[in-house]
């Protein structure tokens, strides 16, 4: 019993210390330092060891420009301890009172007990960082290495510097505690990108990567080549990283497998060319049948995307030869699904395509897998307008996967559905939802579909060009691009000057993209830039034509001027960030 009675007075005395001392802080943090003085003197006299009470004690002091005081607690501090640290708080408390000669007399007090033993250099040099003092905190890390060269304060130094703006110093530092501790390389890289955002100065992207350049170039150690590759992850510039890879396996064969994820980060970030390339090198490589199938899935996908009709009986033929060599199974089923959509919105024979998929459906696949080939399977019957028992099918995905992204595809493709059989009131409600997504793709989606449906109805209450305009878009769907086309144009010369022109014009444009008649393209973007200025869809036809002259025309001086106008007029556009990091390319800002 009487040990019980100990216990609870024990607990009740630490409880009761740590709501004082959170009352101390919220005073302090408040601003009431009258109050945190008097709450803090109270805990310092409970715990006259605790370093942090007798400094906010000193902080609270000198708020109250009790400097004196402050002086006083110091002093008796530094007589009992004798801490090289009190010469910087002493030094400190001048410094508040403007006393600068006394503040300097107490600061180089400090150095010299470095000197007297360099290991008082961790307090010190802590203390001067505290105080904003980062000369002095520099002085100490240098001078306590001076001392004993088995000391490394690189990392210190390091961060100190880029405090200072010092960016090319703070490089340097980093880069050599990197390579003399290659374990804290990680750390160092996470350093280093807060300084790499995109609003960052590019000379700052210019020096890391010169400072990189240089060390792979001098020396062998394949440390820096995977240090150049993880900083052309950061700059997006995936074709440079994969030289880095590439160099790497050469020597390390077992590092394989970073050369297959940067092809996944290719792939996500839209970079085609470079995940080509990547995966082109992956199937020449490997024997692995899951990455020899994933290689192959995404160069046909990527095949079917850029081909004309002309193009199709051959790709149908690549792909029975691919199925025939990796067979019907769980593991080939990317090759499945591409293989039913291929036959099904190309070669328009959408009973093959379910045929492909219903066997797919038998095979022992798991709850993902299965969510694929329903969701493929509902898109065929959305294809033959059996809206219906599509509706079904992204019904139970929706189910299946509540909450993840799959699901809110099935969700979106759900609401495109509605939206096609013009029932726009349900497409509406679920497009609402759909905005708020976690994906943002999804979620630009959905807002641009609310958005159209919202407005052409204010506009136009009895919704007959929208009902026109939802035809036209599900002729795209179908890749019935010519009936499309003369859709979009019968809707321009039906509905000249109402809400619906804008858009149209947008479509139309991106239709002829797809065919890849550019020009045609071009001159729909143009009509938005010059009679629908202030639109919602200027960004986006300011941006499509950027990319035209850019990538397809190889006319970059065109572009140019058309990603500067997004830069200028339309900051809030999603197309922002890759606008302005494609015009600073064009204006050699990325070039060594």
């Amino acid at each position: 019993m009487k040990h019980l009675f100990s216990y609870l007075f024990l607990f009740f005395t630490l409880a009761s210390f740590a709501q004082n001392e959170q009352l101390a802080m919220n005073y302090f943090e408040k601003g009431d330092f009258e109050k945190a003085l008097i709450a803090y003197e109270e805990l310092l006299k409970n715990q006259p060891g605790n370093n942090l009470y007798f400094q906010k004690v000193v902080e609270s002091n000198q708020q109250l420009s009790k400097f004196d005081q402050a002086k006083e607690l110091i002093q008796a501090r530094m007589d009992k301890y004798k801490q090289g640290n009190m010469m910087v708080e002493m030094g400190y408390n001048y410094q508040l009172q403007k006393e600068e000669a006394n503040a300097k007399k107490f600061y180089d007090k400090a150095l010299e007990k470095i000197q007297e033993n360099p290991s008082n250099v961790y307090a010190i040099a802590v203390n001067f960082e505290k105080k904003a003092l980062l000369d002095y905190a520099l002085r100490s890390y240098e001078l306590a290495t001076k001392l004993e060269p088995k000391n490394n304060f690189n990392y210190q130094m390091a961060v100190i510097y880029g405090q200072q703006g010092k960016t090319d110093m703070m490089i340097e530092k980093f880069l050599e505690e990197a390579q003399r501790n290659p374990q804290s390389a990680i750390m160092i890289q996470n350093q280093l990108s807060r300084f790499m955002t995109e609003d960052a100065e590019t000379t700052f992207n210019d020096s890391l990567r010169k400072a990189l350049l240089i060390r792979t170039q001098k020396d062998q150690d394949i440390f820096w080549n995977q240090f150049l590759s993880w900083f052309f992850v950061q700059q997006k510039e995936y074709g440079k990283a994969f030289i880095q890879e590439k160099a790497i396996y050469k020597r390390e064969p077992e590092t394989f497998s970073n050369i297959v994820n940067l092809a996944q980060l290719a792939i996500e970030e839209g970079d085609e060319e470079s995940a080509t390339d990547i995966i082109n090198f992956v199937l020449e490589n490997t024997q692995d049948i899951d990455l020899q199938i994933f290689a192959h899935s995404f160069l046909m996908e990527n095949k079917i995307e850029k081909a004309l009709e002309k193009d199709y009986p051959a790709i149908n033929t690549e792909l029975e030869l691919l199925m025939k060599k990796f067979g019907v199974s769980p593991y080939s089923l990317s090759l499945q699904t591409l293989q039913a959509h291929f036959v099904t919105f190309n070669m328009k024979n959408p009973e093959l395509g379910k045929s492909i998929l219903k066997k797919a459906l038998e095979l022992p696949i798991n709850k993902y897998q299965e969510a694929d080939v329903k969701m493929e399977l509902a898109d065929i019957l959305l294809f033959e307008e059996k809206f219906n028992q599509a509706l079904i099918y992204y019904s139970q995905i929706e189910e299946d996967l509540k909450n993840d992204e799959v699901g809110h595809e099935a969700s979106l493709k759900s609401a495109k559905t509605s939206y096609f059989k013009s029932d726009f009131v349900y497409a509406t409600s679920q497009f609402k939802v759909l905005k708020s997504a976690s994906t943002q793709l999804i979620a630009n989606d959905a807002l641009e579909y609310f958005l159209l449906i919202n407005d052409n109805t204010v506009a136009d209450s009895t919704q007959v060009a929208l009902k026109k305009f939802a035809r036209a878009d599900y002729l795209l769907y179908q890749n019935k691009t010519q009936e499309a086309l003369t859709q979009f144009q019968n809707i321009l010369k039906d509905h000249k000057g109402e809400e619906i022109e804008s858009v149209t014009l947008l479509r139309l444009g991106q239709t002829y993209e797809k065919r890849h008649d550019y020009n045609s393209a071009l001159s729909q973007y143009q009509n938005i830039i010059d009679h629908h200025k202030d639109g919602i869809y200027i960004d986006e036809a300011l941006y499509f034509s950027a990319e035209i002259y850019n990538n397809d025309l190889k006319t970059p001086e065109k572009a140019k001027p058309l990603y500067e106008a997004i830069l200028f007029n339309h900051q809030d556009s999603i197309y922002f960030i890759e606008a302005r990091k494609k015009f600073r390319q064009l204006r050699g800002d990325a070039n060594l």
